[in-house]
């Protein structure tokens, strides 16, 4: 406790730190204020009633998960910050099919703006298609539009929803550049973690008699958490042979300095769990109504616990995890510059041979990785079939478990590196948060 209370306070002597943690925890208020402010009209009275008499679904449960309430409370920031994660995903699709944004992508910083300036435009186009579904199929159907809603009525309500999710989009930007953490990440994070305590309580609270089950549940579900953590932060160091340095008149190692270049079991972070959540919730958003199509994609896509929907999931899953890591580690880049270094992985040769042997091991790490984030995605339809209830099974592992201990991981890493930089100590006493790069490893990876 003594060692926690000392890291609290080197946190706060480090100036720049401190002011980007207030600037952080400053949005992230605004944000949760904005899931509480209520669409112009909509009866919110009804929205409760509705809730109340048990009307919600689970997919709308989960939706609700990621905006912190907003979804449901039918607030000026109910699409949150998905449209932008589904326009992101669009554009890394192109980035592979079309050689314009491929380009783009290959520019650097300039290349980088105007991707993402893409990307907001795609989002508002995303947002235009998804706020109607949002009036129609949620708000409508719990009765809670005005009597006398008009034309005017609609339009400036999805103008409202189209600009809570773009302000959103701003703040998560503004603590990505001037805060700590992902600032997209870390408002999902924040939205999931906000239903924690009600979940739990409402879980123990049905089991209030039954204390070896909440026990029980508790045990499994730091379990869990303890495997997340492990496949987060799992690495595959594969040894280096450098060139020997020499400084003066001598040679610092005569036989050359033995370095690691990091291979993550889990490159990807926490992206493919996000990508794959809001591709399963588009359709729903968009086609679902009351025809045969509808019901069908209410039937496969509606229901967070049914077989198809997380045997899609899953799927889904492993194909961005491939997706995404191949987009963050490109093993003939890796392999170039191991060459103009004159560093070699033992027994494999310099150029095309290292770029081909680290390819194979990307792929065979990301193989098991991937099995496992997908087999963790899917263990809270495993905990509702155990007798856990809806609210507490979305934390008991899946997308929600995931996203936080990535988030988490990452945002303490930041906050790990500052204090390391100053010549403080690290947030844990004899290990350091896995994830940054220590002295022995490749600097250029």
């Amino acid at each position: 406790m003594k060692r926690f209370i000392q890291n609290i306070k080197n946190i706060w002597k480090v100036e720049e730190l401190r002011k980007r943690i207030i600037l952080t925890l400053t949005l992230i208020l605004v944000y949760r204020i904005g899931s509480f402010i209520i669409l112009p009209g909509v009866n919110y009275t009804a929205l409760t009633n509705a809730q109340a008499s048990g009307e919600q679904n689970t997919l709308e449960t989960l939706l609700s998960l990621f905006s912190g309430g907003g979804f449901t409370n039918a607030s000026v920031m109910a699409l949150g910050i998905m449209p932008y994660i589904s326009a992101s995903i669009i554009m890394q699709l192109l980035g592979i099919a079309v050689p314009a944004v491929q380009k783009m992508q290959n520019e650097g910083e300039s290349g980088r703006k105007q991707i993402n300036n893409y990307t907001r435009i795609l989002t508002i186009i995303i947002c235009a298609l998804q706020a109607p579904s949002y009036l129609k199929l949620y708000v409508e159907s719990k009765g809670a539009l005005p009597m006398d809603a008009s034309t005017f009525w609609w339009t400036q309500t999805i103008l409202v929803l189209i600009a809570g999710s773009m302000f959103a989009v701003w703040l998560g930007e503004r603590i990505t550049d001037k805060g700590v953490g992902n600032g997209i990440s870390l408002l999902i994070t924040v939205g999931i973690l906000a239903r924690l305590p009600e979940a739990f309580l409402a879980e123990f609270g049905i089991n209030s008699g039954n204390l070896i089950k909440i026990v029980l549940e508790i045990v499994a579900f730091m379990v869990v958490v303890l495997g997340t953590v492990l496949i987060v932060q799992g690495v595959r160091k594969v040894p280096l042979n450098t060139a020997k340095r020499v400084v003066g008149n001598r040679s610092v190692d005569e036989q050359g300095a033995r370095n690691y270049l990091p291979i993550k079991v889990n490159a990807s972070g926490v992206m493919p769990i996000i990508f794959a959540q809001a591709i399963m919730t588009i359709p729903v958003m968009i086609f679902a109504g009351n025809d045969g199509s509808g019901n069908f994609i209410q039937r496969t896509l509606g229901d967070i616990y049914g077989v198809s929907y997380n045997v899609m999931l899953a799927v889904l899953i492993i194909v961005f995890t491939y997706f995404y890591t191949a987009i963050m580690i490109n093993p003939r880049k890796i392999a170039d510059d191991l060459k103009r270094s004159g560093g070699f992985i033992p027994g494999v040769r310099p150029g095309e041979e290292t770029a081909e042997y680290i390819d194979s091991l990307v792929s065979r790490i990301t193989f098991p990785g991937s099995l496992f984030l997908a087999m963790v995605a899917i263990i809270p339809a495993i905990a509702k079939l155990a007798g856990v209830n809806d609210a507490f099974a979305m934390f008991f592992g899946g997308t929600s478990l995931l996203i936080m201990v990535g988030v988490v991981l990452d945002t303490l890493q930041q906050i790990e590196s500052y204090l390391l930089n100053r010549h403080m100590d690290g947030l844990m006493e004899g290990t350091r948060i896995r994830g940054r790069r220590t002295q022995g490893e490749l600097s250029g990876f």
